[in-house]
Parts: structure tokens; sequence; C-alpha cells
């Protein structure tokens, strides 16, 4: 087996390392809103479930050079943002929103997407997504990096209202295969939900 230490790596190997072995990844389409009221969205493929008492996610955040992407601007400003399920039937328009644009642009709007209200914060959501959290900003960290540059801004948000299309939730159960979630591989690959199969858990 080869054996690498990270240190003796560049930022880019290590990431290149990290994303072709840590798969598959769910895919989270984040709106936030600037003070301007431009509404900003993206996809980020560094994200999870934190805890469900309370239900919190968490995103990690990427900096450029040591510069704050507008999603994470928005949401410390702001303190809320609207975390969406990225599916089969949505994904090449979230595709479109990776575009890097100036932050007085909106890339929601660019892909040609739909802007939701939403119910307990002011950031919308989009309607193309089957499922959507309301989220309020728990915490914020900023970590990584070298020197006294941040390499990211964690982000753990609380989810006030939880949103999805009624045919795929039954019973308190959500259908992966009606869902369609698609998951983040490496480079330009995604992945669809596979075969699937049951283990039950020891006792």
């Amino acid at each position: 087996m080869l054996s690498i230490d990270p240190n003796q790596l560049t930022e880019r190997e290590n990431y290149k390392f990290l994303i072709g072995s840590i798969i598959p990844r769910p895919i989270a389409f984040v709106t936030s809103q600037s003070k301007d009221g431009v509404l900003n969205g993206a996809p980020f493929s560094y994200f999870n479930i934190v805890t469900s008492n309370p239900p919190m996610i968490s995103l990690s955040i990427q900096r450029s050079e040591g510069m704050q992407k507008d999603t994470a601007r928005n949401i410390l400003d702001k303190k809320e943002f609207v975390v969406h399920i990225v599916d089969e039937q949505n994904v090449e328009k979230i595709n479109q929103t990776a575009s890097s644009l100036p932050a007085n642009q909106s890339e929601v709007q660019l892909a040609g997407l739909t802007p939701v209200e939403s119910m307990k914060i002011s950031v919308p959501g989009i309607a193309e997504a089957k499922i959507r959290f309301e989220c309020m900003l728990e915490h914020a960290l900023e970590v990584g990096g070298s020197g006294t540059t941040p390499g990211c801004d964690f982000i753990i948000g609380k989810v006030v209202q939880f949103h999805i299309e009624e045919k795929l939730y039954e019973k308190g159960r959500i259908d992966p295969i009606g869902l369609a979630a698609v998951s983040r591989l490496a480079g330009a690959n995604y992945a669809k939900l596979g075969e699937m199969f049951s283990i039950e858990r020891p006792k």
C-alpha cells in the first residue's frame, strides 16, 4: 500500500486526493442573499448532517486565495440561508451556478431557476428542488489555510423549516428513488443512486 504524507503534497494534490477518495458526496445547493438583495446560489459538496436534535447541517466553503466566497459572506452577514438537495432533474441548471460571477449578479437568475418565498426566513429558496431546508446560522468557524490566512469558512446551520415534495414523503420516510439525488465524485463526474442493499444493524 502506498503511504503519503499530506505535508509533502501541494494544496491542489491534497484536494484531488480527498475528492477522489471520499465519494460519493452529497451536494447542497445553497441560496443566500447579499445586503443589496442579490440572490446568490452555489453548489457545495463539502456538506453533511451534524445532528438531528435539533436538526443541523454543515457546509465547508473553501476560500480562494484567502478571500471569502459570496455565499459565506452573505450567510455571515444575514445569518440565514436555504439548502437544497441536488437531483437528476435540476443538476444541469445547478451546475450553471458554479460560474464565477461578480457579487452584484445572481447565479439563480443566470441559471433560470425560480425563486420561492421561505416561511421562516427572508432568504428565498428555489422551486426546482424536491427538498429544501430553511436554515439559521448556528456557528461559523474559520479553519484550515496557512499561517494567519484561513482556508475555509465552516458553517453550521440549524434547520428551522423542512420543505419536501409531497409524493416523496410517506409515514415519516423519504423515497430515495423518487428523490433521485445525485452525488459528487472527482473532476466533472457525478453519480446517480445505484443498486441498494440492506444490512441489519447489530442489536
